[in-house]
């Protein structure tokens, strides 16, 4: 195991399996969090011995999106830069040179989503739930989430998600192809799924998915078009956090 507490980190059979670990708030994302998930990918990326990465929660949930605690405290003064420290985290995900698979065992909430989407492929458990829950909580959308979303299922179904509050469970993930699959244990099942790349040689899987990200839309990476995508919804989302509205239903959560 490395990167202690908030991120767990293991390697066996040329898979690294990253499990986020904040259990107790269900996996919330702070920016020491997104740091060492950033760090985890990178040390995946580092090592020759590793072909794929799975990404997980600990406890219940998968993630529940950003802790609204350093949301507001990103709101307190230059949002942006708060915001992108949050960010951190999952787009070292969707940057990822290596294969990466979303195992989704309980509730993708928000930011929590965005991890989700940010992988290659996503295994839904049973009880995983995939919910942008941004308009319900007064924010923009924030960190490419509306184009990942669009990319994953569409553009009628992420505007449902994003404009009218569509949830997915399990099932639904799959039949609108936000996920591959459901297995009873979602890890167990990306860890087979990641069995493929770790028998290919390293030099092929890379470059499979470096030619794959740049056929996806022909003229830019797949990767580029996230970045542009976060730094266009930077601004919404860092004024929104700003408003009074937020403010106040922050206040509101801090003292359940």
């Amino acid at each position: 195991m490395a990167h202690t507490d908030f991120v767990l980190y293991r390697t066996a059979d040329r898979v690294a399996l990253i499990t986020v670990n904040d259990p107790d708030r269900r996996n919330a994302v702070t920016d020491v969090m997104s740091e060492q998930l950033r760090a985890a990918v990178q040390q995946a990326q580092d090592d020759p011995g590793v072909h794929a990465v799975v990404i997980t929660g600990a406890g219940k949930a998968f993630c529940a999106g950003a802790d609204l605690s350093a949301l507001g405290a990103a709101g307190g003064g230059g949002a942006e830069s708060g915001l992108q420290r949050l960010y951190d985290g999952f787009m070292a995900v969707g940057n990822c040179t290596l294969p990466t698979i979303a195992a989704v065992n309980g509730a993708a909430v928000g930011a929590g989503l965005n991890l989700a989407l940010a992988a290659d492929v996503r295994i839904a458990g049973p009880a995983a739930m995939f919910d942008a829950r941004f308009q319900k909580l007064g924010i923009h959308p924030g960190g490419g989430a509306t184009w990942m979303l669009q990319r994953g299922v569409g553009p009628q179904v992420a505007r449902a998600a994003l404009l009218f509050g569509m949830r997915f469970d399990a099932e639904a993930a799959v039949r609108h192809g936000l996920a591959l699959q459901v297995a009873d244990d979602p890890v167990a099942a990306a860890l087979e799924l990641a069995a493929g790349p770790a028998a290919a040689p390293r030099e092929v899987v890379l470059a499979t998915k470096a030619t794959m990200r740049a056929t996806a839309s022909p003229g830019a990476l797949d990767n580029e078009q996230h970045e542009f995508a976060k730094n266009t919804e930077l601004g919404p989302q860092a004024t929104s956090i700003q408003s009074p509205e937020f403010a106040a239903r922050l206040a509101a959560a801090q003292r359940r």
